[in-house]
């Protein structure tokens, strides 16, 4: 290791450390379960350029791209000369940089010589902000105004406290507003931590050593992108990718295009092609569609290359304003998972083609949904399933854990402490036999949980790849698709839509969540016999399964 490349180390891990701690107070001070139980907050450190730097090891892309892009909008309506040291800031415009109303974007200026140099910022799904539903589901929305506040650029805190007036606005609009709070205050709490170890950096490396050690830091990992860029093959390699329905229209027909362009030490992402935008929530934020780019390149590349912005500047990705992937107002954005995963897919066939060794089949993708009370006192669970990955060349896909670049550290919050909060029980979760798709390498299994209820509820949810079965490659099969259900009191199944809002179920009904499994990769008359023994073995593949997809007879055991 050289010496540029082991300071930029050490420096690299002073800085994801600042984000972390923030990341962590974030968790342990918040009040809403899905951030509790599911760690899952984001913390970043930015430049006053507006440069991303580190983030928590946490942050998701979908987060910290969005970190990224709204800094500078904030910027443009509070200039950094206006700014006073313990002010704290906030937004959550998806048409400036955000994700969707519920997602809150926080930060806080760190000052050199009585200028802000740096920011600090965090970032959660606070617990509810209006909306056709509890907790920031809304999947038949037509426009953004039905998914909930929108807040612009604004001072949320100074240094005597948060701002009376933004209390008294995200409170009125909020069915938990004691959650909300909490989490808020947890957001502003987090911002501090990480600001106090910036400061501490300042202090040990100096005002311009810092500056000239984070240059050098993005310097380096630019030229270890295009280095690991440089290392595909050049050319141009064209996909697209599906989306069921929107909604409103189950006949209506989106698709995601892109054409990724590799040309020596850079990478060119055009989605150009891509459906219009649609007054269903089924579009996305640029910020949102840029880290669905970005991550779909990286699992190419190396995976120790550290992310921020040098890592950025390899990597063009152009989102036609308009479309499904860069929406404008007032076309919804909650629904952002359903084309950023499209456009994820788009880019994984895409260089699997040009990258065959490393191919991968598509796969089942997480099925969003919320649990809530019918009315007050309001309690909301939010959650989501994962889907099967796709096999990969020489392995099988992992079952349940889908392919995502935007959720927390767990994700699924534990069975207990939602027991506790909320009147549900969950009577079971387990992986499906034969969900995988069958292939010479199997596509992960997908996974069905069943939710009880104790009290009658509302059911929200917003799935996808539950109609159009994730294709396999090289002669591999489909995955089993998934579903949400409802099983009634006298034992009736009966299967929701993909996009439902606010179906009441009644207290002893139970709500069935399927996720869909991954293609498979290679002809599955080719797969190892051993492999199938062993996937009966584990339950993996049901007998008919292995007789049915695999030619498998009990002779061969």
């Amino acid at each position: 290791m050289t010496t540029d490349s082991l300071t930029a180390e050490v420096l690299r891990n002073a800085l994801v450390v600042a984000a972390e701690e923030a990341s962590i107070v974030v968790v342990r001070s918040a009040y809403s379960t899905f951030i509790v139980e599911g760690s899952d907050a984001s913390a970043a450190v930015l430049d006053a350029r507006g440069r991303l730097i580190a983030h928590s090891m946490a942050t998701t892309l979908m987060n910290s791209m969005a970190l990224k892009l709204a800094l500078p909008e904030l910027l443009r309506d509070i200039p950094p000369d206006t700014m006073r040291p313990g002010e704290v800031y906030a937004l959550n415009d998806a048409y400036r940089g955000g994700v969707h109303t519920n997602d809150l974007l926080v930060y806080r200026p760190v000052f050199v010589r009585d200028a802000p140099a740096y920011f600090t910022a965090t970032m959660i799904h606070v617990s509810d902000l209006g909306g056709l539903s509890a907790g920031g589901m809304a999947p038949l929305a037509t426009d953004i105004f039905l998914e909930g506040l929108q807040l612009p650029p604004v001072r949320l805190a100074t240094a005597d406290g948060l701002e009376p007036a933004i209390e008294a606005i995200l409170k009125a609009n909020s069915r938990t507003p004691d959650k909300v709070m909490g989490d808020v205050r947890a957001l502003v709490a987090g911002t501090a931590v990480a600001a106090a170890r910036m400061e501490s950096l300042i202090a040990e490396y100096g005002e311009h050593g810092l500056a000239a050690g984070v240059d050098a830091y993005l310097d380096h990992t630019e030229a270890r992108t295009r280095a690991a860029l440089a290392e595909l093959p050049e050319g141009r390699f064209e996909a697209s990718y599906p989306i069921d329905d929107d909604g409103i229209d189950p006949d209506r027909h989106h698709h995601v295009r892109v054409a990724v362009t590799l040309d020596r030490r850079t990478a060119a992402l055009d989605f150009a092609g891509t459906g219009p935008q649609v007054p269903a929530a089924i579009n996305a934020s640029a910020s949102q569609s840029l880290a669905a780019a970005v991550f779909a390149i990286r699992c190419f590349l190396d995976p120790t290359i550290p992310m921020n912005d040098g890592c950025l500047r390899a990597i063009d990705v152009h989102l036609p304003e308009g479309s499904l992937l860069n929406a404008r107002s007032p076309h919804p954005c909650g629904g952002r998972y359903v084309p950023i995963y499209a456009a994820m897919e788009a880019v994984f066939q895409a260089l699997s083609d040009a990258v065959p060794e490393r191919a991968i089949a598509a796969s089942g993708i997480l099925q969003p949904f919320s649990i809530s009370a019918v009315g007050a006192p309001y309690w909301i669970h939010l959650s989501y399933d994962f889907g099967g990955v796709g096999a990969r060349r020489g392995l099988d896909g992992p079952d349940a854990t889908g392919v995502h670049f935007g959720v927390g550290r767990n994700s699924v919050p534990q069975v207990e402490p939602v027991e506790s909060r909320c009147p549900l029980i969950v009577e079971s979760i387990e992986t499906i036999p034969d969900s995988g798709g069958p292939g010479r390498y199997r596509g992960g299994l997908g996974s069905r949980t069943v939710y009880r209820f104790l009290a009658d509820c509302h059911v929200t949810t917003r799935g996808d790849r539950l109609r159009l079965a994730p294709p396999g490659r090289e002669g591999g099969l489909p995955g089993r698709l998934g579903g949400f259900y409802r099983r009634r009191l006298d034992g009736t199944v009966e299967r929701l839509a993909s996009k439902v809002n606010n179906v009441r179920f009644a207290a002893g009904e139970a709500f069935v969540v399927e996720t869909t499994g991954g293609g498979g990769l290679g002809p599955a008359a080719e797969r190892d016999r051993e492999a199938v023994l062993a996937d009966l073995d584990a339950g993996r593949v049901s007998a008919r399964g292995a007789a049915e997809d695999y030619g498998f007879s009990p002779e061969d055991a």
